[in-house]
This record gives C-alpha cells, sequence and structure tokens, in this order.
C-alpha cells in the first residue's frame, strides 16, 4: 500500500504531506497516527528515542494523557525528493491547569511508499496564562479557514 502523496516532493505535495500528519496528530489517536510511520521507523523527540510502530503508539497515548486538550499547526518549511521540515506549534494544559506553547522543528523521511521512516523533532516548551492561547478551535482537526503559524505571527 502506498501513503499517498508520495516521493519526490514538490512544494503543492509536501504542503498536503504536512497537512495531513497535522490532521492526523490532532485526532489524538496513537493507533491511527502510529500507521503513517514505517514499521521500524526512527524517531528522536527532544532527548527520547523511540524505534517502531509499538512504541510510536505508545509514546503519543503517554503524550495525549499527559498534554491535554492540545491543538497543532504545522507549517511547511522546506522539502526535497524524500525529506520534508516543519516547524510547529501546539498548545495545551497539564493535569493542574497551567498551559503551554511548545514551540518546535522535525525532520522527517519518507520511503518510497509515502512511509515516513524517520522522524527528528526539536521541541521548547513555553508556560502561557490561558488568556494568552490562541488556538481556540474545537478539539480535532484545524477548521480550514484558521490561520496558520505565519499569518498568527508566530
Amino acid at each position: 500500500m502506498t501513503r499517498l502523496p508520495v516521493p519526490p516532493f514538490d512544494h503543492d505535495s509536501a504542503t498536503r504531506k504536512v497537512r495531513a500528519a497535522e490532521n492526523a496528530w490532532n485526532t489524538q489517536n496513537p493507533s491511527a497516527v502510529a500507521l503513517a510511520y514505517t514499521p521500524e521507523s526512527r524517531w528522536r523527540n527532544r532527548s527520547q528515542f523511540i524505534t517502531g510502530r509499538v512504541e510510536i503508539d505508545a509514546f503519543l497515548q503517554k503524550k495525549w494523557t499527559t498534554e491535554r486538550e492540545y491543538r497543532l499547526i504545522k507549517e511547511l518549511w522546506a522539502y526535497s525528493a524524500d525529506r520534508i521540515a516543519v516547524r510547529f506549534v501546539y498548545e495545551w494544559h497539564d493535569a493542574n491547569g497551567q498551559w503551554f506553547r511548545s514551540h518546535g522543528n522535525e525532520n522527517w523521511q519518507f520511503d518510497a511508499d509515502g512511509y515516513m521512516a524517520e522522524r527528528h523533532a526539536s521541541i521548547n516548551d513555553v508556560a502561557i496564562a490561558e488568556r494568552d492561547r490562541i488556538f481556540h478551535w474545537d478539539l480535532g482537526v484545524r477548521p480550514t479557514d484558521h490561520p496558520g503559524l505565519s499569518d498568527l505571527g508566530l
């Protein structure tokens, strides 16, 4: 099976791949999200190293238990034939109600069938007041008319 779009990427297909990833992550469905990666996909997420769909699923289950009311926006930064670089921002709160805005960059590499084989993520969390939140759509996929990161000045 293939996971469209597939390499080699152009601007349009890379942009579609980024939005598909954003939409999937905003569902907060670990098992469905894990299927976008190769069975042996390798990740670095902050200082954690993860290998394979089973570990990805477990990581995402823990993530979305800890990072509550998670809302994410991704934006294409650069691309090549089989690689995509994105920047992203997401907002969430912890169990105590403290809100955070997390800023990051990801580097992705895809196999020929369009599955992500590698993901390298660097992320910084900034505590914010609830009144300073800017991602207010209902939980789930970001509405198509909601501004992106550049439009929001992030």
